[in-house]
């Protein structure tokens, strides 16, 4: 049951504040530790700047003040899986490029090995793309151009005998790209999953010796799986590694910084032809993402040759600031927000039984992103529930109800963004959603509640026969919002508006159901969730009423919620959201976006758009 429970979430990376007391002391403990390891080495302001399935990467400053990179492998791996980042140094350090991070040491501290390496100046691209939007046609062509630069240095990679060795990256995504604003250049980090190619670009053997070949294991791929919203099916489903992974990757990249996504899987819908882009750059993006493997063969010859004169296009930027399609309200300060999207009722996303050969495949990418959660859908299903995924990139709270019919579909939705200077990519990736969900051809209701872990209330047991005890200090946070005059109470949404959710199987206590219930009669919008482990307990709640004059009902209703929660027996999640008013939008099925191109003429007006 505990294993199943990670369906719940959208796949992203889990807040520290959704973790049991137990394991975030023990995170906090061993960042701690690992900080004390670097100050002995010598090492000064060093902080915590990612971490990953694998790792943890810290950055510090040398006594003379060169800024570096230090990557740990999670202690708790298998020694195989931590043996990797030996495996990585030695391939980075054999790269010899000035936007591939240098490798200084690897070093090992007791059990702990440390990478270290050259810092590349910026933020990485994700980070950036989700601060300012889409990014512009003009930097898209940049940035590619650098990528196409990289692509040809990797393939033309030789050993100290002056043979052939090309290099696969393997994992090329926007948050593998650091960015300098500055310079508008980019470097690409994290070579943990780059391998020597077993095929060249023409998809031909890598040694042209007969003992050679005899020797080499022909059959099975030395690839590792990258991330499976950005590689291609050749490297997803096990093929030889070959540089045509790295095409790939690149496409995907340009592609979801173009349209910010964070995903290759919204191309039918959200073409790259539909993106304002230069049409001959466009046409060359989609082809290389094209089903057909001949096309995208083809493509990655076309791009590589010619990105060097199509970096000199001149590329407008025609897009304002865009409209939301739903409604949106943004608050005027910043607010601290750590947003977890939790989702139900997406099993009907799924149009078909597993891919078998992927089954036992031991990759930490593939089983949080795949196996539990998208495996089953097709593309554009894919595309939607990784849109959803990304609203929870930003700080909000709020919820969405899709509900698909024949003739459209209808979304009701209550976000709340706490920080304006995220609007306009907000805006865009909130577009993104919906046109997905209208590229959607199928029958059904999903639904998603944005709420903050800061708020999630913990609750341990030593095992799953003792009862959940609340603490008389905890209480269930909400705010009051005055509602406007001409809203009228029979527009209010309802928790129960769909019946019970298919994909949840917890079962509240009839107190708790009573108490939610007599909640439903009051005027507020907001969500509650109860995730119940063996040994934990974690109620997520976000809550905004919109009645004052109700308020110690509220308060009172909330307080027998907690009060009731020794009664919770069995294990599972059940949740229920309500929206603040009844009050869909209806849009119209689509099967992909209007082309709109970049002018073909500099000084022209507007864009060329066609459809």
């Amino acid at each position: 049951m505990e294993h199943n429970l990670q369906h719940f979430y959208i796949p992203e990376e889990q807040s520290i504040y959704l973790l049991s007391h137990k394991d975030a002391a023990k995170l906090k403990a061993w960042i701690k530790l690992c900080i004390r390891q670097l100050e002995r080495l010598g090492y000064r302001e060093i902080e915590l700047i990612g971490k990953g399935a694998f790792g943890f990467v810290f950055a510090g400053r040398t006594s003379g003040g060169t800024e570096l990179v230090f990557k740990f492998s999670r202690i708790n791996l298998p020694q195989h899986v931590q043996d990797k980042l030996e495996e990585e140094s030695y391939l980075q350090s054999l790269l010899n490029h000035p936007q591939i991070p240098r490798v200084i040491d690897f070093v090992r501290v007791g059990k702990q090995a440390i990478l270290v390496m050259t810092r590349a100046p910026g933020l990485d691209l994700d980070i950036y793309g989700l601060r300012e939007g889409r990014l512009s046609p003009q930097l898209i062509l940049k940035l590619a151009a650098q990528l196409a630069d990289m692509l040809h240095y990797l393939r033309n990679m030789t050993d100290g005998s002056g043979l052939a060795r090309p290099v696969v990256h393997g994992d090329i995504k926007p948050s593998n790209l650091v960015f300098d604003p500055d310079s508008e250049s980019v470097q690409l980090i994290d070579w943990g999953s780059s391998v020597f190619a077993q095929l060249d670009a023409n998809h031909q053997f890598m040694s042209s010796n007969v003992m050679d070949l005899m020797s080499s294991d022909l059959q099975n791929t030395n690839a590792k799986l990258g991330d499976i919203y950005f590689i291609g099916d050749e490297q997803l489903n096990g093929g030889l590694s070959s540089p045509r992974f790295d095409e790939q990757g690149t496409a995907a990249t340009l592609y979801a910084l173009a349209s910010g996504q964070g995903c290759r899987f919204g191309r039918k819908v959200i073409t790259p032809q539909s993106l304002g882009l230069p049409v001959e750059f466009a046409r060359v993006l989609a082809a290389m993402m094209d089903d057909d493997a001949g096309l995208r063969l083809r493509a990655g010859n076309y791009f590589l040759k010619q990105m060097d004169r199509m970096r000199h296009i001149v590329a407008l930027n025609t897009e304002g600031d865009p409209h939301p399609m739903i409604p949106v309200w943004v608050s005027e300060r910043h607010r601290d927000i750590d947003t977890v999207v939790y989702s139900s009722r997406k099993s009907f996303l799924r149009q078909q039984s597993p891919d078998m050969t992927l089954m036992d495949v031991e990759d930490e990418q593939l089983d949080k992103y795949y196996k539990n959660y998208l495996q089953g859908m097709g593309e554009t299903e894919k595309a939607f529930v990784a849109a959803v995924s990304r609203l929870g990139r930003y700080p909000i709270v709020g919820g969405l109800a899709v509900k698909w019919h024949s003739d459209g579909v209808r979304i009701e939705s209550a976000f709340s963004l706490h920080d304006p200077a995220m609007k306009r990519s907000f805006h865009q990736a909130v577009n993104n959603m919906v046109n997905l969900a209208r590229g959607v051809y199928r029958q059904g209701t999903f639904k998603a509640v944005m709420y903050n872990a800061r708020d999630t209330i913990h609750l341990d047991r030593r095992s799953p026969d003792e009862p959940f005890t609340v603490p008389k200090r905890f209480a269930i946070p909400y705010l009051v919002t005055p509602v406007p005059q001409d809203d009228k109470p029979e527009r209010m949404h309802s928790y129960f508006e769909d019946g019970r959710d298919p994909d949840e199987h917890l079962v509240l206590p009839d107190r708790i159901m009573n108490a939610i219930e007599a909640l439903d009669r009051i005027h507020h919008t907001g969500c509650i969730i109860f995730e119940v482990l063996p040994q934990n307990l974690k109620i997520h709640n976000y809550y905004r009423l919109l009645d004052a004059s109700q308020e110690a009902e509220f308060e009172a209703l909330l307080n027998e919620i907690l009060a009731a929660v020794g009664e919770i027996r069995g294990l599972g999640i059940c949740g229920y959201m309500k929206l603040p008013y009844k009050d869909p939008r209806h849009f119209d099925h689509i099967d992909q976006l209007p082309e709109k191109y970049s002018p073909r003429n500099p000084r022209g007006e507007g864009v060329v758009a066609r459809g």
